[in-house]
């Protein structure tokens, strides 16, 4: 069994895990497609600094879960005795097309090379899952809790005790940090256009969303043992706890942040998603209440389809201005600014579901 990101194998895989990262992955379609950006509901928009939204647990949702599908995928490979020679240009193949499809993302339709953003939330995830791929294939689970736990404690000192260069040390703001600085320095010109000053898929700030990614692989870790399936449940919702009150704990010193990542925002979500991914488990794998998941399941097995798919097209809709014409004449025509907004989001959903539906129906996963 190979690890998929975005796809996965109905046969091996757990339903659960399709199930959440269908949820994930609708989540993240719905937030990024707004009727318009001028009128949100504040859940569905990011903090706009230190503190989190619902929207602020999407991404570490999606990072933790290609954590936990690289144990599932990779562990008994490993542990047959597999030529870890051709897993590594797996990952290393896998990670440099997800890589080049977030260029290839940022730079559509007119791909101005000298100005491209070089970050982004495909690149974010192919850095991640190649680092983590490799340090899983190279440590053991004990090894890989205590990078995790290093890189959290080297990066809040990072952060907290540097200075950028006409700024104080510690200084956590969106133009003095030393993430940001770090980023102005070295992607200049093709650092995310709407911060200007920072990227919130930056260079110093992939290093935790790596410890994400990581605790997810420790889960898989959890999952693979031959504990009882309620034990296992219990075990990622004690854990889960646990996690969420050392991140509130850590957050009055180094703030829960999204943008930087912060070691706080990687414990707070880390546990927050360990226990949705343990009541999606108990619910589906043990209870076995599937029917109201079918949509997440569609989504969940095709999500880089979706994901690239839903990009392209509002790429080309705002060229040919298709986009504001439909949101103007069939929902800000008969709603109020913010439910026109929303309901033209559902309404985008709904229609990738449909697509991504006909896609499951002929069982056709893309896969990387």
């Amino acid at each position: 069994m190979s690890p998929k990101l975005f796809a996965a194998n109905p046969a091996g895989r757990l339903v659960s895990l399709d199930v959440f990262r269908g949820i994930t992955i609708a989540a993240m379609v719905l937030v990024n497609n707004p009727g318009t950006w001028s009128s949100i509901y504040w859940p569905l928009q990011h903090a706009e600094w230190h503190g989190w939204t619902p929207t602020d647990l999407v991404f570490p949702f999606f990072l933790f879960i290609v954590g936990v599908s690289i144990t599932l995928a990779f562990a008994r490979r490993v542990e047959e005795g597999s030529v870890k020679r051709d897993l590594y240009l797996k990952v290393l193949k896998r990670s440099a097309i997800i890589f080049g499809l977030g260029l290839f993302l940022n730079g559509f339709p007119y791909f101005n090379l000298g100005t491209i953003r070089i970050a982004g939330v495909l690149q974010r995830i192919a850095i991640c899952y190649l680092i983590a791929s490799l340090i899983f294939l190279t440590t053991k689970a004990r090894t890989q809790l205590l990078i995790a736990v290093a890189l959290l404690i080297a990066y809040c000192l990072v952060m907290t005790k540097l200075a950028a260069p006409g700024y104080a040390p510690g200084d956590l703001s969106k133009e003095g940090s030393i993430a940001s600085f770090i980023d102005r320095v070295i992607l200049r010109q093709h650092i995310w256009r709407q911060g200007r000053v920072y990227d919130p898929e930056g260079l110093l700030s992939t290093i935790p969303a790596v410890v994400t990614t990581l605790f997810g692989i420790l889960t898989g870790h959890w999952l693979r043992t031959e504990r009882a399936r309620t034990e296992k449940v219990v075990g990622m919702f004690v854990t889960g706890a646990v996690c969420v009150v050392l991140g509130w704990a850590w957050n009055p010193f180094f703030p829960i942040n999204k943008a930087l990542w912060t070691s706080s925002y990687v414990l707070f979500t880390a546990g927050l998603a360990l226990e949705f991914l343990a009541l999606c488990y108990w619910v589906i794998d043990i209870q076995g209440y599937r029917r109201w998941a079918w949509p997440f399941e569609v989504f969940g097995v095709n999500a880089l389809a979706l994901f690239v798919g839903t990009a392209l097209m509002v790429k080309l809709m705002g060229i040919w201005r298709v986009q504001g014409w439909v949101f103007k004449n069939l929902f800000l025509s008969w709603a109020e600014p913010i439910n026109a907004s929303l309901f033209y989001a559902i309404a985008f959903i709904l229609l990738w579901l449909v697509l991504m539906w006909l896609l499951y129906r002929k069982q056709i996963y893309i896969k990387v």
